[in-house]
């Protein structure tokens, strides 16, 4: 009696039952709280919507308007002091295993939910039911286990579904995601893609490509990568059910030439293409110095090695080996001209009070002074920048 419910399944058959559960939960946090509500990049049918909603209720008594709040501060403040669950911050131990405390502690925060919260539902269910009682779905789920799986699976398979969220989205994504992996793209903060295959955290793996382009319906970027969140996206719509709103600038390129207003616009649009294809030219420029200095200054090339990996991020150097780097750098004229003007390039984008015309001309400028360098990676990269084209969304 203990073991039968409705469903009289195998062990096995209790074990995928839960997986399929739990992957639905997963899918109405991916599709609908993540990209439908904190991103705004689609739009859902009502059905849809609301069904969403009332599982949320039952398997995870999450509230749309709380997790939109707090997501949408994660991506304001990454990596700060007020950013509500960084590993960088917290640490990845406390954020992996007790980042479920950090949302609830955060979802107390009534200037939070003022100012993030913005734009979620707000019709009598979400304030008579989903809001006001948010923890009786799963009461009522625990209910629904027991009858259909029996007293012992039932509990189980309730545990896990209780666990799931909190385990994998609360601790993995937003601790794991900024912690350990591979980054696509050069963004600001320490966010990482884990896996390229984003299926059992519903594409929510590839958490690099999310924040460089956070306003994206698709997740996955690159050919090898693969977001299932967004193949049942692609479902929904088919069936009329979505609305894909936004989606990553994919880079074009036509022939090279003379640096105008569109060639800045496709510049800006695709900056992390851009800064990408920097990079992979920036380590041909240090690899070409680090053997030229070896064989003839051999104390500035270790210097440099040593700080080859967070140059080529990005990251500043402090402190004396600030004053060993530009020591170095007088012996590498060529590596100093790169790292210097790939923080010029950079600031195109961050110049937000600047005009298009001022941003023009320091982009003319940027590519004449660097096709004037000498410097073969970066000549052919400024001829390459000069082949972005600009096509309006």
């Amino acid at each position: 009696m203990m073991f039968s419910g409705w469903l009289d399944l195998p062990w096995w058959g209790v074990v995928l039952a839960a997986l399929a559960l739990t992957h639905v939960t997963i899918a109405a946090v991916t599709i609908f709280l993540h990209r439908c509500q904190a991103h705004r990049a689609l739009d859902l049918h009502p059905v849809v919507s609301h069904f969403f909603r009332f599982w949320l209720w039952l398997t995870t008594g999450q509230v749309t308007k709380e997790w939109a709040a707090i997501h949408r501060k994660h991506h304001a403040k990454v990596e700060t002091a007020e950013d509500p669950h960084s590993p960088q911050v917290h640490g990845l131990n406390r954020v992996l295993w007790g980042g479920v405390l950090l949302y609830v502690r955060e979802s107390r925060n009534k200037e939070t939910l003022e100012r993030y919260g913005h734009g979620t539902p707000d019709d009598w269910m979400e304030r008579n039911l989903y809001s006001r009682h948010s923890f009786v779905g799963v009461y009522f789920l625990l209910v629904f286990d027991l009858l259909i799986f029996g007293i012992v699976p039932g509990a189980l398979v309730w545990l896990t579904q209780m666990a799931w969220i909190p385990f994998w989205a609360a601790g993995v994504i937003n601790g794991v995601g900024h912690f350990f992996g591979y980054r696509s793209y050069d963004v600001a903060d320490a966010s990482r893609n884990i896996v390229p295959w984003g299926i059992l955290i519903g594409g929510e793996e590839l958490h690099n490509n999310h924040h460089a382009f956070a306003s994206s319906a698709k997740l996955s970027s690159k050919w090898y990568e693969f977001d299932i969140g967004w193949l049942y996206i692609r479902v929904l719509a088919m069936l009329g059910l979505a609305n894909v709103k936004k989606l990553a600038p994919k880079p074009r390129f036509a022939a090279p030439r003379a640096v105008d207003l569109d060639t800045l616009h496709a510049v800006i649009a695709n900056r992390y293409d851009v800064l990408s294809r920097y990079a992979k030219s920036l380590k041909r420029t240090y690899s070409h110095e680090l053997e030229r200095l070896r064989r003839w200054s051999p104390g500035d090339a270790e210097v440099l090695s040593s700080l080859r990996r967070g140059l080529l991020r990005g990251q500043a150097v402090a402190g004396a080996e600030r004053a060993k780097l530009a020591e170095a750098l007088k012996k590498s004229r060529a590596l100093e001209i790169t790292l210097a003007m790939r923080h010029e390039l950079a600031a195109l984008w961050e110049r937000s009070s600047a005009s298009k015309e001022q941003l023009l001309r320091q982009l003319q400028d940027w590519c004449r002074r660097a096709e004037a360098s000498g410097v073969a990676p970066l000549v052919a990269f400024s001829e390459r920048l000069r082949s972005y084209s600009y096509v309006p969304a």
